[in-house]
Parts: C-alpha cells; sequence; structure tokens
C-alpha cells in the first residue's frame, strides 16, 4: 500500500468517496499490467486497451456499489477477463478451436494464478528448447508450426512412426517437468504467440494494493 493508505479498507473508501487521487492511484498501479493480461487474452492491442479503458470506466461510474472488503486487484482483473468475454461472444465466432481455448483460459488463468501460469509458462518454453534436438524441431513443427504427421514426415524424410515417436517422446518428457496441464498450457502458449520467442511481460512492481 503506497503511504497515502494505510490499508486497503481506507484506500477503497477513499474510491467510493470520490477520491480522485485514489483513482489515479489505481489506473498507475495496474494499467499496464491490466493491459498485459488483456493482451495476453486477445492477442490484439488496441482491443485489450479498450477493455482495460473500459473497466478503469465503469469501476469509477459503479465505485459506489463496490464492497469495502473487496480486493481490488481481483475485483480488476476479474472485470478485464469479463470483458474480454463479452467482446468474444460479440464477435460470435466460436468456432471449435476458439472454444477449446476459451475453456483452457478459464480453467488455467485464473486471476490468483497470474503469476504461477506465469511462471509455468516460461518452464514450459524452458523444457522445450531443452528438449533433444531431433525431438526438439519435430515437436515445434507440429505444434508451432503446425505440420500434419505426414507433413512433418516428408519435409524430414522419415517416416510417420518416427515422426510420432518424437513428438510422444517430447510430451513424456514435458509432463514429467509440467504435469498434465502441458497440453492446456501448450494450447495457450502456441494459440496465443505463435512463436517461442517470449511472450510480453510486465515491467516488475511492487503490489501496494
Amino acid at each position: 500500500m503506497r503511504s497515502t493508505y494505510s490499508n486497503n479498507l481506507e484506500f477503497i473508501e477513499s474510491l467510493k468517496s470520490g477520491d480522485s487521487m485514489a483513482y489515479t492511484t489505481l489506473i498507475d498501479i495496474y494499467h499496464h499490467k491490466l493491459c498485459i493480461y488483456a493482451f495476453n487474452l486477445i492477442n490484439d492491442h488496441k482491443a485489450a486497451e479498450d477493455i482495460v479503458q473500459n473497466v478503469f470506466i465503469n469501476t469509477w461510474k459503479k465505485r459506489n456499489q463496490l464492497k469495502s472488503d473487496v480486493e481490488i486487484r481481483n475485483f480488476l482483473y476479474r472485470s478485464v477477463y469479463n470483458g474480454f468475454i463479452d467482446e468474444y461472444r460479440k464477435k460470435k465466432i466460436m468456432v471449435p478451436l476458439d472454444k477449446k481455448y476459451i475453456d483452457t483460459i478459464t480453467t488455467i488463468n485464473e486471476v490468483e494464478n497470474e503469476h504461477v501460469l506465469d511462471r509455468k509458462i516460461k518452464l514450459v518454453k524452458r523444457e522445450i528448447q531443452n528438449l533433444p534436438p531431433k525431438c526438439k524441431e519435430i515437436f515445434i513443427l507440429s505444434k508451432h508450426d503446425g505440420l500434419t504427421n505426414l507433413e512433418i514426415a516428408e519435409y524430414k524424410q522419415i517416416s510417420i512412426k518416427s515422426v510420432e515417436a518424437h513428438i510422444t517422446k517430447a510430451f513424456s518428457i514435458l509432463r514429467r517437468s509440467i504435469g498434465e496441464e502441458i497440453h492446456t498450457i501448450l494450447l495457450l502458449l502456441f494459440r496465443k504467440n505463435n512463436s517461442l520467442t517470449p511472450l510480453i511481460q510486465p515491467k516488475k512492481q511492487q503490489f501496494y494494493l
């Protein structure tokens, strides 16, 4: 908590009373992090900014409805998530892959697990890079580039069974390191970023609220 506010309750009460400093503090602390969270959901910078802006506007408009014991961080992240779902439903493009992606987000990208998820994604990336060379190459061609086993076999001039063996081996190695969540994390990772380059990471900020 910044020195201006001694605790969460005082901050919420200041916000509810219309204290502009409390609102400015809220934006200063959370705007950047919420934009990154929204972008990781929707993969569109402008749409992410719009969602976050609407969350702050609605929070201010409905500040009197805030409960005094609300965890403001969880409230904001959940509001961004709900804004993402609303935006998604407006587009009415619930194709099977996207529905699976939404289900994945719902399952593992809960507000309280934000940092846990971030660590797991970094771990998955590192473990992929540490796979045996040929195993890694086949796995990336399959999961990142989206090639079928037949296409990989023809491209690498190996049998389909060899392709399947490498992919199975990769999953086995990753599952030992990550656990059964590896499938959902891979879906999130490759669906959103389409690369093995690092995700946009939030700047290191200390939480005060």
